[in-house]
């Protein structure tokens, strides 16, 4: 199974796909991670993006998916893979078919995960704290719900009209969460 998991920041997807990746033997294949290692493990494009994240730029887009496409290529996605932070505008979401096509790999399913914004200000705030994260203000959480609004909340709209897409309620316990996750992926 090829999932792509959506949602705003603070809406527990990063959490629900490492328990999908246990229950369900997939690749979770995180950006932040993906970028982390690269850089890490100093490949060319890891030394690539690390010019760009130097100079306190972002990562362009045909690098990223170059690094999502070099992911996708290794032993553990066989068994399929859960997108987590990727695609995050409609040109990526295009982008990325193309490359999945090319791959034998397209998207099964995309699966969005919907928070209410008091929740998720709540959700970062809190995390913040916990982690000494002084950058998490009320007002950055907010600027960074506005900016997923914008720019990543369409991608919804690019499975949805290719009959792809399922929204789940990401309130509740986070076994609550996980449930209405499996129990949509097995929908059809």
């Amino acid at each position: 199974m090829r999932i792509v998991l959506l949602g705003p920041p603070g809406s527990g997807k990063g959490t629900q796909a490492a328990l999908l990746r246990d229950r369900l033997d997939l690749a979770h294949i995180s950006t932040g991670a993906l970028l982390r290692d690269a850089v890490e493990q100093q490949t060319e494009l890891g030394r690539e993006a690390q010019r760009y994240m130097d100079a306190g730029n972002l990562v362009p887009d045909d690098l990223m998916l170059g690094l999502i496409e070099e992911r996708l290529g290794q032993p553990d996605v066989a068994n399929g893979f859960i997108l987590d932070g990727y695609p995050r505008n409609l040109a990526q979401a295009e982008a990325l078919d193309v490359v999945l096509k090319r791959i034998g790999q397209p998207v099964d399913v995309a699966v969005s995960v919907t928070v209410n914004e008091q929740e998720i200000v709540d959700r970062l705030s809190k995390r913040a704290v916990e982690e000494g994260r002084s950058d998490d203000t009320e007002e950055v959480i907010r600027n960074r719900l506005r900016v997923y609004a914008e720019q990543t909340a369409p991608v919804a709209g690019h499975y949805a009209a290719r009959g792809q897409l399922r929204e789940i309620d990401g309130m509740g316990s986070v076994d609550d969460v996980q449930q209405r996750l499996l129990d949509a992926l097995q929908a059809d």
